[in-house]
């Protein structure tokens, strides 16, 4: 037998995390994953009744990290310097006041969980950080999803421990989709992020992507604040039409064609050719033909495509997420959650420049509210409110959340900004086991440091996992077959989050 060698951590049911890997190592050589998962799940208790109550999850991720003092941690006592000049507002949630510019969240507030002390020590775009077990994130691996230090995303784990439990087969739908388009390939001015990939499970668990089919109706100029990029053209986050939907990137494209590398990127047939080393590497006893074999069916399943076809919706239906493509994307989620799929990931993404999106390092207080607040307002809310009233919040787990908060004291760039600030911010949960009305956590009189219950992004993660029915504790095999904890030790269900 395997034993994984390590400081002992004694976990809530009286076994060590050392004991758990161990365990891990073990179905590795033999024992089966679900054998792994069902005796991880009784070992540890969990047959608390908030384990496994989400059948689905949906990620809302703000990519460049909205700011927690213009969210959900308003200071209006603060100096100006920090406060800015954006007013609070009552919220369906007594005792937790947001911005003036998010009129229709304000009330669902009330459906919430709001945890306003997240903290870590890396206050960079980590996308890998923030969704991975990956314990530390550095400048280089942000900018290359192919350092073979990175951790497989969330809902990559979901999908590949989940499949493990039916024998290594495919769900009957797709499970893990990620929208509106390939991670960070509407930008041109830098190299593609890293984050939410497979990373050493494969290449054949990374989300299925779609494409955004549609156009931009409001034109905006933007250019980084040296002036030396720069976009102009239909902005579709501030706007777009009603031919607008979504379909699988590429799905026309077969194996093998040659494509430039924006191209290939989008092509989910390709990404699996372009990854044969990498599949063989990590993806003990999976051909690349079986890989091949999931996707055509995938693409062939017009369910999928009608699930994405956003045009199927009435037009007050549309028109209650925001005619935004964050907002169809929220609505093309819900339409996935309800046509079986498992995990659904809507990434608010930079578009035309790098810079962009909700990292307001200038112009911060225009951008909130011209560019960024009403698209978020409408689409967070009218998901919210939606799920609620079709029977689906109780049993949807919905996740907003970014890599990290923003600067208290304005910078004296153009416009001014906020700068990146991982020492405290804002993470939403609602739905799917979350407790409705809680605010947990709190910071300082700035909103710059936690001063109660101090919350890792490794245990939101943890409490994730936990909803959707899989023990945090599990070990996952890397390249070589080693066993890897899924999450590092800190990581720790929020049992205070929960109904």
């Amino acid at each position: 037998m395997l034993r994984v060698l390590g400081s002992p951590k004694r976990l809530c049911d009286g076994l060590t995390r050392r004991d758990m890997l161990n365990v891990g190592a073990s179905a590795l050589g033999g024992l089966g994953l679900s054998t792994l998962l069902e005796q991880q799940a009784a070992a540890s208790g969990a047959t608390a009744e908030s384990f496994g109550k989400a059948k689905n999850c949906i990620i809302l991720f703000l990519y460049g990290s909205p700011s927690q003092l213009e969210t959900f941690d308003m200071k209006p006592e603060a100096p100006v310097e920090v406060r800015g000049s954006m007013q609070p507002i009552p919220s369906s949630l007594p005792g937790l006041p947001v911005c003036e510019h998010l009129p229709e969240m304000a009330k669902i507030m009330d459906r919430t969980t709001v945890i306003r002390s997240v903290t870590h020590p890396h206050p960079i775009h980590g996308v890998a950080y923030a969704m991975t077990g990956t314990a530390v994130i550095d400048v280089g691996m942000e900018l290359n999803p192919y350092d073979e230090r990175h951790h497989p995303y969330f809902a990559s784990c979901v999908e590949y421990l989940e499949r493990q439990q039916r024998g290594g087969r495919p769900g009957d739908f797709i499970q893990n989709v990620a929208l509106p388009f390939p991670f960070s390939s509407k930008r041109s001015d830098q190299p593609f992020r890293a984050g939410p990939y497979a990373a050493y499970l494969g290449a054949g668990y990374n989300p299925v992507w779609t494409e955004f089919q549609g156009e931009g109706t409001v034109s905006v100029r933007k250019e980084r604040a040296n002036g030396e990029f720069w976009f102009e053209g239909p902005e579709p986050y501030l706007g777009c039409d009603r031919g607008s939907h979504f379909r699988l990137a590429a799905a026309e494209s077969l194996p093998g064609m040659s494509l430039d590398r924006l191209d290939r990127r989008r092509s989910l047939l390709t990404q699996f050719e372009q990854q044969r080393q990498q599949l063989e590497r990590g993806t003990a006893g999976r051909s690349l033909s079986q890989f091949q074999e999931m996707a055509y069916s995938i693409l062939a399943d017009p369910q999928v495509g009608q699930a994405l076809d956003v045009r199927h919706e009435s037009e007050a239906t549309r028109d209650r997420y925001g005619m935004t493509l964050f907002g169809q994307s929220c609505l093309a989620a819900r339409r996935l959650i309800e046509a079986g799929t498992r995990v659904v990931s809507v990434f608010w993404d930079e578009y035309g420049l790098a810079g962009d999106a909700w990292d307001t390092h200038f112009d911060h207080f225009a951008r909130m509210t011209d560019q960024l607040c009403p698209g978020l307002d409408w689409g967070v809310s009218g998901l919210i409110s939606d799920l609620d009233e079709r029977g689906l919040l109780d049993e949807t787990l919905v996740v907003l959340i970014s890599e990290h908060g923003r600067t208290p004291k304005i910078n004296k760039a153009a416009g001014g900004g906020r700068d990146h600030w991982s020492r405290a911010y804002s993470v939403m949960l609602a739905g799917g086991g979350v407790a409705r009305g809680r605010v947990i956590g709190a910071t300082d009189e700035i909103a710059g440091d936690v001063v109660d219950r101090p919350v890792s992004p490794k245990s939101i993660l943890a409490t994730m996992y936990h909803l959707l029915g899989i023990n945090h504790h599990v070990a996952l095999p890397d390249r070589s077959g080693r066993p890897l904890p899924l999450l590092p030790e800190e990581a720790e269900v929020l049992y205070d989050a929960l109904a």
